[in-house]
């Protein structure tokens, strides 16, 4: 019964680090006056401005019922606006606000804050980001 123990799950490492790395991130996304899904949310219109839904949803692995509500928070924040699509009325096109564009500024140092205090060298979280990216590759 060892393949049992806590100790010897592959996935309780990936949920602890994920749960402490959005702790990390939480004092400056509350600057900030938004969540960590938002965020990511925001990461993706910030690469690429005016997305459908769907799209910014299968980019974040989510489900288009989970990040609609997060979409309809940042839009009564003013961060974003929600149009229907000329090209096809189905389509809901997510676009930054100016208020969202702005806060790509604020926001640009976040990255850099979340690793300082951290023992690993950039080397070492490029290549263990790499190394997710492989598997998230294959899980999905």
């Amino acid at each position: 019964m060892e393949h049992l123990k806590l100790e010897n799950q592959m996935c309780f490492p990936f949920y602890t680090v994920s749960r402490l790395i959005i702790r990390r991130y939480k004092p400056m996304l509350d600057e900030l006056g938004i969540t960590y899904p938002q965020y990511l949310v925001l990461l993706s219109l910030w690469e690429t401005d005016e997305q459908p839904v769907n799209d910014i949803a299968k980019r974040l692995y989510l489900q288009t019922n989970t990040i609609t509500p997060l979409i309809k928070r940042l839009e009564h924040l003013e961060i974003v606006t929600r149009a229907k699509s000329d090209a096809d009325e189905r389509k809901v096109i997510i676009s930054l606000s100016s208020k969202g564009k702005a806060m790509k500024n604020k926001a640009s140092d976040i990255p850099f804050k979340l690793t300082e205090g951290m023992e690993i060298s950039i080397d070492e979280m490029v290549k263990l980001k790499h190394q997710l990216d492989e598997m998230i590759k294959i899980l999905a």
